[in-house]
């Protein structure tokens, strides 16, 4: 016979519904980790600090556009597949949420299409250096509002939603509810000229969002989530 299932902490049950998403977002947020890092060194490795591009480093801005695509894609996925169950908390942060992610994407792709046209330029020996380098400067312009201020507004929203709903365990979304206010600050100090973005600080400030992502999407990767009032409705048992 089949009933619906109480919120408890037991394992899982056999018709948990919501087991998908949660291993889909999950599966999305280690991509961007999978897809952002190697981007980063690839292009750190082909920029110079005047903002010109290293000769012979096409390539490496070739294979970085493309797993900076990857990891904006990627980003929209994660939203996306956590929606249906999120709404059931708020539907307003949930729609936020998605709302941030779609806004982190353009701006991702925003400094993937710059690197990508300092390409064709060189490649075509019809860019000036002031012209490649104001493209770079677009590009870092879109890491310190894509990576670095969006990330703040994501985890604020998704660390909300995930604490109130206890979806996963309290001290994962508290790390990222931690971080966020610390991360904007570096952020701030960059964007007023006080601070590098590769700095030590910046570094220092963006490890509790890098945890807790790496956290969130490990834990509903291998474990779904966790038995909730939200959910209970969703999930049965034989």
């Amino acid at each position: 016979m089949t009933t619906t299932a109480r919120p408890t902490t037991a394992g899982r049950t056999s018709g948990d519904p919501t087991r998908n998403h949660a291993r889909a977002a999950g599966i999305f947020y280690l991509i961007t980790f999978a897809a952002s890092l190697p981007a980063f060194v690839l292009i750190g490795s082909a920029l110079n600090p005047d903002l010109t591009v290293n000769a012979g480093h096409d390539t490496r801005l070739l294979s970085a556009g493309l797993l900076d695509f990857v990891n904006a894609i990627a980003c929209v996925g994660s939203a996306v597949a956590l929606f249906p169950v999120l709404k059931r908390q708020n539907q307003s942060l949930a729609l936020g949420f998605v709302t941030s992610r779609l806004l982190e994407a353009a701006i991702i792709m925003t400094g993937v299409v710059s690197l990508l046209a300092v390409v064709t330029l060189n490649q075509h020996g019809a860019g000036s250096v002031a012209s490649s380098q104001a493209l770079v400067a677009v590009r870092e312009w879109t890491f310190l509002f894509g990576p670095g201020f969006m990330a703040c507004i994501n985890a604020v929203l998704l660390g909300t939603l995930m604490y109130q709903s206890r979806l996963v365990p309290r001290i994962i979304p508290t790390v990222g509810l931690i971080g966020a206010p610390l991360l904007f600050t570096a952020n701030v100090a960059t964007l007023f000229g006080h601070n590098e973005q590769t700095s030590a600080i910046t570094m220092l400030a963006t490890l509790p969002i890098a945890f807790w992502e790496l956290s969130v999407g490990t834990y509903m990767t291998v474990k779904g989530f966790r038995p909730a009032p939200i959910t209970a409705d969703l999930v049965k048992v034989d």
